[in-house]
């Protein structure tokens, strides 16, 4: 499954056509891979096909909603009969509402969860059904600090992360009862700046923008090959991700006070939003947005964090007195 051997990874990207997915499909095209583009953007998917194989990969154009478990299906199909047996799943396409809970649309709920969440239930069903029978495959789940902790503005996104987080956890158990070779990881990343701030649905009345600090979407790809390549049952990406976590299992009352404080001004910018711009909520918004979203001049390029994350093991080796001074210095370097 590492890529010195001869042939190519075939990998599969739910939400290729920007952010993540894009800068991930970037990041295996680099290695050779043989790579299925999913998601509803026809004309983001080709731009997308034209990098792959610009850098070195091969392609495969799938135009799809992921809350359609059958065209994921179909989609897997199309893969394995021009590529090949399928090595790696990612699952990452995402939709979200930013608004209020009392001005939000049952509808509105209903359709974040079945891209955020339940299209990843059926990306790992498809996966699954293929990877089980031949004993081989790494499934990604790409996470967030939401599934852990949920913020104000954000519930239907929130509540989806949760699900699949519980999901996961169920999933890993079962691999391990089967003593199956079959491999999940979910990567719980930081903010990100990706295009989503700009087409996702918003009641706000500021434009949106990820809660700093905010990650180019390349340290979010970076993390996924590594965990590709060494799947283990959870990462989180960034000093922000760690803290968010922690600080939620051992005071949430007081994380409540701190968001409900902050955590209002702190998914806004300065800018006033337009009530009128297209959004991505039900169809595709035209065009390409590429992997970046408007916040290059904010956005860091590593985590110290992750980097330690990482090396663990190494580091648990070099003694905790290190450890500790190196997770301090990461945690300030994060935040």
């Amino acid at each position: 499954m590492s890529h010195h051997t001869h042939k190519p990874q075939v990998v599969v990207i739910t939400g290729a056509s920007a952010g993540v997915g894009r800068a991930t499909a970037r990041a295996f095209a680099q290695r050779g891979a043989h790579i299925g583009l999913l998601a509803r953007g026809a004309e983001a998917l080709e731009a997308t096909r034209r990098e792959v194989e610009e850098l070195g990969g091969r392609a495969l154009v799938l135009p799809m909603d992921v809350a359609d478990a059958a065209a994921v299906e179909a989609a897997a199909n199309e893969i394995e009969r021009t590529f090949g047996p399928i090595d790696v799943w990612i699952n990452n396409a995402m939709v979200s509402v930013f608004s209020p809970i009392k001005q939000m649309e049952p509808d509105e709920f209903r359709r974040v969860t079945e891209v955020t969440y339940l299209g990843y239930v059926y990306g790992t069903l498809s996966a699954l059904r293929r990877m089980l029978p031949r004993d081989h495959g790494v499934i990604v789940q790409v996470g967030s600090a939401l599934a852990y902790r949920g913020i104000p503005l954000q519930a239907a996104y929130c509540g989806a992360k949760h699900a699949v987080e519980g999901f996961t956890d169920s999933l890993q158990v079962e691999l391990l009862h089967d003593k199956s070779n079959v491999k999940v990881t979910m990567i719980q990343m930081p903010a990100l700046n990706t295009p989503q701030f700009d087409w996702v649905k918003s009641r706000l009345p500021n434009r949106a923008q990820p809660v700093p600090p905010i990650f180019q979407p390349e340290v979010a790809a970076d993390a996924i090959m590594w965990a590709v390549d060494h799947p283990r049952r959870e990462y989180y990406v960034g000093g922000s991700t760690t803290q968010a976590v922690i600080g939620n299992k051992i005071a949430p009352g007081l994380v409540d006070r701190y968001l409900a404080k902050n955590g209002y001004q702190s998914q806004q910018t300065e800018q006033p939003e337009d009530p009128d711009r297209p959004h991505n909520l039900w169809e595709p918004v035209s065009g390409d947005r590429g992997a970046h979203g408007r916040f290059d001049a904010r956005a860091k390029r590593s985590s110290v964090q992750f980097w330690l994350s990482k090396h663990r093991q190494t580091i648990a080796l070099a003694g905790a007195a290190l450890a500790g001074g190196l997770a301090a210095i990461a945690a300030a370097k994060d935040s």
